[in-house]
């Protein structure tokens, strides 16, 4: 997933989970850490697109305006990647049985992949994102720290 769409996912969380409110660009992108300039130029994607308007003036900034419940997350990745894209190479006829085999591998990948983005709506994300966690915040913390023993190995 490149870098614009987890930022168009993350600036369309930020803006639901503040909703009636404008955020700015400074705002969503000091959060993740990321520049204003990038993030300008993925809200302006999504404001083509219908999901966020610009809030001009004193106190301005983005509003979510799309249907946070018929939104999925696929829609916004879908403006930034092309996800219906089929590798070519190994699509060709003098492919390899490895390369056409990886190939088909990588479609199924794919197809998993968009069918998860297309079940999971903006306001079913943001849910998740606000549920509280059962081991209070410490799943992250515990994949990363086995993973870390396990490559210590």
């Amino acid at each position: 997933m490149q870098v614009s769409t987890r930022l168009a996912i993350f600036a369309v969380l930020e803006l639901t989970a503040r909703e009636g409110r404008q955020l700015s660009v400074a705002d969503i992108g000091e959060k993740y850490g990321v520049s204003s300039h990038h993030l300008a130029k993925v809200m302006h994607v999504m404001g083509r697109a219908g999901l966020v308007r610009s809030v001009r003036g004193a106190g301005g900034g983005y509003q979510f305006v799309g249907s946070a419940r018929r939104t999925t997350l696929l829609d916004v990745a879908q403006l930034f990647e092309d996800l219906n894209a089929v590798e070519q190479g190994a699509a060709a006829g003098n492919a390899t049985r490895e390369e056409q085999t990886l190939s088909d591998i990588l479609g199924e990948i794919d197809d998993v992949a968009r069918a998860t983005l297309g079940s999971i709506t903006v306001a079913t994300m943001r849910k998740l994102v606000d549920r509280p966690s059962a081991d209070n915040g410490q799943a992250g913390k515990t994949g990363s720290s086995r993973r870390r023993s396990t490559s210590e190995s």
